[in-house]
């Protein structure tokens, strides 16, 4: 029995030390080899705040701070610590309904999983900030944090500075990860260019919180906090009283506008209309505003600068005549007997403004008088010239002169988005005409039209050109990174070489042609931009437009277009102003050009310019077809909404707005009609297919 009972007590002596061992290692494994409890009770007790830095400031040529921070609150949610809320008085705290709650707790999981801090609710404004701050000890799993947030002080420069937003899947992918959900990067402008000067370094301090999810103190004494970096500023060419100017007369225009200084390439001002104040995409009004913007027709967030393709038209001008001389298929004295046309490829067009008087009789009346034939003609002297095999050798030289004067290629400004215009290749022109085509197929290329398109920017570097006689530096804003390094300064060398793009033409030829955009502005079609005691050169053009609206091809207003620099000797500015179907080029673009090379060259504008301001800013020169376009917009995202959800709110919200529009006959009510609800009969009238329209109009019987 003793023997049993001592192999009993063996037993279970084996029993307890084999459990103890796995206790042991248990405990071992937990506290020194598995992180995960450890880190769950992290979780629970400290909170990771994470510190946003001020992203750099902005500055322009004068030192003035036209980008700056402040300090805003955004609410951040854990998901997994925000139970047993009371939803209700949380929701009617932020005016949303429980629907829109959950969506967000949804979304916060789905994108940064529920136990990582998400926003719930960016940018919050100040009346909702207290009112959190006085409840956040009822919403565990709820916590402001601290973000600066941009502030305009001159409520310009929308396009040039850009925006931020919160950096995205695709942003954060891009990044290798070094982004997260939560961070705000640069999208668009300055912001987007300079995105790693501006952004700083993200900074984290780790809170202690208490057993009602309240931060009480430092954990570790703040051992363990980093600290954020700001980020650092950039100081640039852009005058903000010049913007603000220019900004002020291409109110209500559509259009594009770019002020170099030719010495350094640095941009003055840049301006593309319709604009917007960059202070409403900031704040929390901001993704409200963003989306408006985004369904305008009128494209208010799109960059026409350097992103709107233009037919230059007569502004091209100088351009042919430099490459002519350069040619020497004319010289100065070239005179041709324009009659009002051109003849000479059997249509008799182009046309002109002038007919006879001589008007043509030498380069630099040509260039003052702006003869349409004179230039149509020289183009064909030049792509024709018998120094090259045939008219597709000849074009293609045509075509590097282009390319030198910066048209057809991108010039590299910092900025994202820039467009290259389009000077086309020989191919396109071959596969229209099978091959076969001569210098009268696209003539009007010699007066800035065919398939010719251009920006404002390259307009104004192509000024650049002429009045530095053959270099130009690449268009910039940026001359100075704070605390520049290396790497800074490799980035801003690309703005600091001189291109010798057109050394070879001599300056003798330089300058016939600039004395003929000097009468230009002295006796040709510019009189009006003449600034007393200063000698401008200058050219306008005006170019024909035409759209497709309700499958008819419509004639619109011209668009009017001036070019310039100034002073004739050491030109100080260079400026290019387009302004869609606004007519002639010395109308509307000449007085703006003019007006914005007198404040920058004589810091003032005289009487009358000031009276020529205020009529010029307060003119409303928005294409009128843009209203039919929108209600066309307007029609197909409320059909599409209709589709998805079979809800006619947002039809009916639309035929509300489109009630009061004034349709052209076309598109007038007619009797079979009758009696039918207001919303279908503006369907009908809109640019929807016939069987959408019977769908709307079965599901509403």
């Amino acid at each position: 029995m003793a023997i049993y009972n001592q192999s009993r007590s063996n037993t279970i002596r084996l029993i307890v030390i084999i459990t103890f061992l796995i206790i042991a290692l248990q405990l071992f494994y937990l506290q020194l080899v598995d992180r995960r409890y450890e880190q769950l009770a992290m979780d629970n007790a400290v909170y990771p705040k994470v510190i946003y830095p001020e992203r750099g400031v902005i500055y322009d040529r004068k030192g003035k701070a036209i980008l700056n921070n402040t300090i805003i609150f955004d609410l951040m949610v854990t998901p997994a610590e925000a139970k047993g809320i009371d939803t209700l008085e949380f929701c009617k705290l932020l005016k949303i309904d429980t629907s829109e709650f959950r969506k967000r707790i949804v979304e916060a999981i789905i994108k940064n999983t529920s136990v990582r801090p998400s926003v719930f609710k960016a940018m919050l404004t100040k009346e909702l900030q207290a009112r959190f701050e006085e409840n956040s000890w009822r919403f565990p799993g709820f916590n402001l944090m601290e973000r600066p947030l941009r502030t305009y002080p001159y409520h310009a420069a929308a396009h040039i500075l850009g925006y931020i937003r919160e950096a995205d899947k695709r942003d954060i992918e891009r990044s290798n990860n070094f982004y997260r959900q939560g961070d705000y990067i640069g999208k668009t402008g300055l912001e987007a260019y300079y995105e790693s000067v501006l952004m700083g370094q993200r900074g984290v301090q780790y809170m202690i919180k208490d057993n009602k999810n309240r931060l009480v103190g430092a954990y570790e004494g703040g051992e363990y906090d980093t600290a954020s970096i700001a980020g650092r500023s950039l100081h640039t060419h852009i005058d903000i009283e010049l913007q603000q100017l220019a900004e002020a007369l291409m109110s209500n225009k559509v259009g594009g506008l770019v002020a170099i200084d030719p010495n350094t390439g640095g941009i003055l001002s840049m301006v593309s209309g319709p604009n917007y104040d960059p202070n409403d995409l900031s704040g929390s009004e901001g993704s409200k505003n963003f989306s408006r913007m985004q369904l305008d027709v009128s494209g208010p967030m799109l960059n026409r600068a350097i992103a709107g393709r233009y037919e230059p038209g007569s502004t091209y001008k100088p351009l042919g005549a430099l490459i002519a001389l350069n040619e020497k298929v004319v010289n100065a004295a070239y005179g041709y007997p324009c009659g009002g046309r051109y003849t000479l490829c059997g249509h008799g067009k182009p046309e002109c403004t002038h007919a006879g008087g001589g008007h043509a009789a030498s380069l630099r009346l040509a260039i003052a008088n702006s003869c349409n034939a004179y230039f149509a003609h020289i183009y064909r002297l030049t792509v024709d010239n018998p120094r090259y095999k045939n008219v597709y050798d000849g074009y293609l030289h045509w075509k590097e002169y282009m390319n030198a004067f910066g048209l057809g290629v991108r010039l590299g400004v910092d900025l994202p988005n820039e467009n290259t215009g389009g000077i086309p290749d020989t191919v396109v022109y071959n596969r229209e005409n099978a091959g076969r085509w001569t210098s009268c197929t696209n003539l009007t290329l010699g007066i800035g039209q065919d398939k010719m398109q251009t920006t404002p920017l390259q307009m104004a570097n192509a000024m650049c050109i002429i009045a530095n006689k053959g270099f130009y530096y690449t268009p910039h804003f940026v001359k100075e990174i704070e605390g520049e390094g290396p790497a800074d300064q490799n980035r801003l060398k690309q703005f600091q070489k001189k291109h010798n793009v057109l050394a070879n033409i001599p300056d003798a030829v330089f300058n016939e042609v600039i004395e003929g955009m000097s009468d230009v502005v002295k006796v040709g079609t510019a009189r009006g931009a003449q600034i007393e005691g200063i000698e401008v050169c200058a050219k306008t053009g005006t170019a024909e437009n035409y759209t497709i609206l309700d499958r008819r091809r419509i004639k619109l207003p011209d668009n009017s277009m001036f070019v310039c620099f100034a002073p004739k000797e050491n030109p100080k500015i260079a400026i290019a102003v387009f302004v869609q179907n606004a007519g002639f080029g010395a109308t509307w673009a000449a007085p703006i050009a003019r007006m914005m090379m007198e404040k920058y060259l004589v810091d003032s504008l005289t009487a009358y310019s000031k009276l020529d301001s205020a009529r010029i800013a307060s003119t409303n020169l928005m294409p009128s077809y843009f209203k039919r376009l929108q209600y066309k917009e307007d029609s197909i995202r409320a059909f599409k909404w209709f589709q998805i959800t079979k809800d006619s709110a947002y039809i009916d919200r639309f035929s509300m707005q489109g009630s009061t529009m004034e349709l052209p006959s076309p598109f007038k009510q007619n009797p079979t009609e009758q009696g039918l609800p207001n919303w279908i009969i503006l369907l009908s009238n809109s640019c929807l297919p016939e069987r959408a329209i019977k769908q709307i109009k079965l599901f509403s019987a």
